[in-house]
């Protein structure tokens, strides 16, 4: 403990945000009483404070990684490490509150500081102690409940590019979906977005039972790294300790990984592919595998946003992520791409858990959307159309305005009558190539209403 207490005044260098300083070891010790990942405290010698985490140990050189970064900070600076790694703050208490990259309050409430504390860094999950998944999280998105449905304990990215409204998007799906605590994540954010966020939980009375974590584009960037941690951390806490389900909502992931590279760079890393650093992959993953559904207790369920730079799917953020996750929401003109999308957990649930007509109206209906396309493509190119074609192109016309726009927003069960009510207007019941004891219980061509509805 009194190695805590020791200040080191024998800095080396200075480079970017890392500082390097020679620690001696303990009268008696051979190894220096410093590891990996430990915080220190900087002090300057015009009183000014800095946090710093160990990133590298050389010997008897320690380099630091500065998180409000060196401008200001001399060689004549010391440094006292604290004998622990970064702790965030986990109870009760953090339900409805705000937190910067360094775990400090950013509402203006009370600081927290006698609460309990949890180190961020952990061990993924034991798999013995892993739930096969098997419950559907509702967020009334009938792209995501009738086509592509989200099952607790499943990682997934939103694939989009910048300018489409991800952020509104994700809000919605944290302000809807059946979750006992939503952690949200923010990455890089420009105010506005944050705002944003901020606005729509309280708003939409959710606040009480949401935890933020964000790091602002005006924030220091390596404090984006730590922002994951913490969300993740606390929420499997919550999971697991309360028996809670958690949905954990991060965005950006692309903008962490850019973080990650310029760190990377500032350290001398080798660069891979596009300057992203070799262990790209491994650092994703970690993240990602904390999504969980707890043998005897909750469950964590991770979405995030992953944007596209140039819309390319190849971009190595997107395409190792892709590796990781299981399936991915693409999103693109506002609308979620049903052939693009695809959650690999849904099988899961769907007419498990879900009404017993999920799996065939599923199927159906998109089976019918690609025919619709192909219709479209035929009437481009100057084709004769067939009275098929046009009920094929008027069913396209439904299925966009019904349910592919991300604004709507209708439970899975009204979305599979709205399904059915769709098919009437459209086709015969000879058209429909599904079991017959369905058609003769959901499908009631009667019930047809205007190609105006919805």
């Amino acid at each position: 403990m009194i190695n805590n207490l020791i200040r080191h005044d024998k800095i080396i260098s200075i480079i970017g945000s890392i500082i390097t300083v020679h620690v001696s070891p303990a009268k008696g010790k051979q190894d220096i009483a410093v590891c990996f990942g430990d915080l220190a405290q900087v002090l300057d010698s015009n009183g000014a404070q800095s946090l710093a985490q160990v990133i590298k140990i050389k010997g008897s050189e320690v380099s630091l990684q500065i998180f409000s970064g060196t401008q200001g900070i001399s060689t004549h600076a010391s440094v006292r490490f604290l004998g622990h790694s970064m702790q965030v703050t986990y109870s009760a208490n953090i339900l409805g509150r705000i937190f910067n990259g360094i775990g400090e309050p950013l509402d203006g409430g009370s600081s927290l500081q006698p609460d309990p504390k949890v180190t961020i860094e952990s061990a993924s999950v034991n798999p013995m102690k892993r739930v096969l998944a098997s419950n559907m999280i509702r967020t009334n998105v009938p792209m995501i409940d009738l086509f592509n449905t989200l099952v607790e304990s499943q990682k997934i990215p939103i694939f989009s590019i910048s300018g489409e409204p991800y952020n509104q998007f994700l809000a919605r799906i944290g302000i809807q979906a059946d979750a006992d605590i939503v952690v949200f994540a923010g990455l890089g954010l420009i105010f506005d977005d944050f705002h944003f966020f901020r606005s729509q939980f309280e708003q939409a009375g959710v606040f009480a039972r949401t935890v933020m974590f964000c790091n602002l584009a005006s924030d220091p960037i390596v404090e984006r790294l730590l922002v994951p941690d913490m969300a993740l951390t606390v929420a499997e806490r919550f999971a697991v300790e309360e028996g809670k389900r958690v949905l954990v909502l991060m965005t950006d992931m692309t903008a962490y990984a850019d973080a990650m590279k310029e760190v990377g760079i500032s350290m001398e890393h080798v660069p891979s592919n596009r300057g992203y650093m070799g262990d790209l992959y491994s650092q994703l993953a970690k993240r990602y595998e904390k999504a969980c559904d707890y043998k005897g207790a909750g469950s964590v369920t991770i979405l995030s946003v992953t944007t596209m730079p140039g819309g390319d799917v190849t971009h190595p953020v997107p395409d190792n992520t892709g590796y990781i996750t299981e399936g991915q929401f693409y999103l693109h003109d506002k609308m979620l791409d049903p052939f693009g999308s695809l959650s690999r957990l849904k099988q899961h649930v769907i007419g498990k858990v879900t009404r017993e007509d999920h799996s065939q109206v599923m199927n159906t209906m998109i089976r019918f959307y690609s025919g619709a396309n192909e219709a479209e493509q035929k009437q481009a190119m100057a084709f004769e159309l067939s009275p098929f074609d046009e009920r094929l192109l008027k069913f396209g016309r439904l299925f966009k305005r019904r349910f592919m726009n991300i604004d709507i927003s209708l439970t899975l069960e009204d979305a599979l009558d709205l399904s059915w009510q769709t098919l009437a207007e459209c086709f015969d019941r000879s058209e429909l190539l599904m079991k017959q004891e369905l058609i003769d219980k959901y499908f009631a061509a009667d019930s047809a209403v205007t190609e105006e509805h919805g």
